[in-house]
């Protein structure tokens, strides 16, 4: 949906000159990184959303409460999560095994960090040739990990996380990890 969104703003000359990103470059080393690490960082970031304190959207029990019904932990599949016989407790009580996991979690994803940094070719953008829907894909998922206290990012990866921040004035999580 929100790279729906932003494909249309980039074609669209009414918000601009059409086409400042590039379209994504197809890069299979991203996808298999990205499948590779799917698991690990559900468990690392979704409990942390609800767990950090300074999102406003989860400042109520309800958002809180939403967001781990929609938002499921492996090795549940959507439909059987969201599924009114799965119980809410139930889905509490993975949202908490999965944080206790973090200190198992921290050194796998750190090593997949360190994979990536070999990946990103510079720290204004993930692949070659400017800023493309690889940047905003990858940058949207790498945010979130900076919720998790103990996460190492490799130099190279530190850069491009610091430089998009800036960039587009949105912050990292640092300062609210946990």
């Amino acid at each position: 949906e929100s790279l729906d969104i932003i494909q249309y703003v980039d074609t669209n000359p009414k918000y601009g000159p059409p086409r400042m990103i590039r379209p994504a470059s197809g890069r299979t080393d991203f996808k298999a990184w990205q499948k590779k690490v799917q698991t690990t960082m559900r468990k690392l970031q979704r409990p942390r959303y609800v767990k950090a304190v300074g999102f406003p959207e989860f400042a109520q029990k309800d958002g809180r409460m939403a967001f781990i019904k929609n938002h499921q932990l492996p090795p549940y599949e959507k439909a059987e999560w969201k599924d009114a016989a799965f119980p809410q407790a139930k889905r509490e009580e993975l949202y908490d095994a999965a944080l206790a996991e973090t200190p198992q979690l921290l050194p796998e994803i750190n090593a997949a960090l360190r994979e990536l940094e070999d990946m990103i070719h510079c720290p204004q953008c993930a692949t070659e040739g400017g800023v493309s829907i690889d940047d905003i894909d990858l940058w949207s998922r790498l945010r979130s990990i900076t919720l998790v206290k103990g996460v190492e990012l490799p130099p190279k990866v530190r850069a491009y996380m610091d430089y998009f921040s800036e960039l587009g004035d949105v912050p990292l999580y640092d300062t609210m990890a946990i």
